[in-house]
């Protein structure tokens, strides 16, 4: 099973990648390693598959690049490489029951970049797991943009996207988001209330958005906790399998 974890820059992808591996692991499973990430300087786990073994952003920056300059050149560099990492990603995922991949921080790199687009456009039924952290979340019109930036992760990539609420151990108000995140009526009723610009057009949207999104679940993560982590596996197990949806 290969499962993808995307988000924008602290997140709490790379965590994420190492707990969840590490409760799969606990349970018996084998669990492989990708980290997609050319510059990150520390992983807390031991990665099968490396980009950084190709190139990384801080040997580029001493070319004279910037910090933004030096990530887009790095994905520029990897391109050639597209096809090994292919290889090699699947083959990992034949000798594991679990391949989790760790993609880069700045969140765009991955999904603009004609590397990562490509890359899961040519994966095996990847599940991409979309993380969003609790402190975005102030505003109806929030909550709509979350599931639906999940629909379009999952439009441009070509893969499965389930959106996931992590560090629920910081949440205020846990109840009250997963009612704005699970109903979509009560969501939408209160959007209908909001006179601005930002609330028209999440009403307007938030009505058509049971016609376009595919049947899924939002989950529920900790990393310090655990939180979620069953969940977690349990829609990947429904993805790979025939037995049901992801609802």
């Amino acid at each position: 099973m290969l499962l993808t974890f995307v988000g924008t820059a602290g997140s709490g992808k790379t965590t994420i990648t190492s707990t969840f591996g590490k409760y799969l692991e606990e349970k018996g499973y084998n669990v492989g390693y990708v980290n997609l990430d050319t510059g990150v300087k520390k992983l807390p786990y031991k990665p099968n598959i490396d980009v950084r073994e190709t190139v990384t952003v801080e040997d580029i920056m001493k070319e004279g690049y910037g910090p933004n300059g030096a990530i887009v050149e790095s994905y520029d560099r990897l391109m050639p490489h597209l096809d090994n990492y292919l290889t090699e990603i699947i083959s990992l995922e034949k000798d594991n029951d679990y391949v989790l991949i760790d993609t880069p921080g700045q969140m765009e790199t991955f999904l603009f970049h004609e590397f990562g687009v490509k890359l899961m456009e040519n994966l095996p039924e990847p599940l991409v797991v979309y993380l969003f952290s609790p402190e975005i979340l102030r505003k109806p019109h929030d909550y709509c943009f979350v599931r639906f930036f999940a629909l379009m992760i999952d439009l441009r990539l070509g893969s499965t996207t389930v959106p996931a609420l992590n560090k629920v151990d910081l949440a205020d108000d846990l109840k009250k988001h997963r009612k704005y995140l699970e109903d979509i009526e009560y969501l939408t009723a209160r959007l209908k209330l909001d006179p601005s610009t930002q609330g028209l057009l999440a009403y307007k949207l938030c009505t058509f958005l049971p016609e376009v999104s595919p049947p899924t679940r939002t989950l529920y993560l900790s990393a310090k906790t655990g939180e979620g982590f069953e969940d977690l596996e349990t829609v990947a197990y429904e993805h790979y399998c025939t037995c049901g949806d992801l609802t």
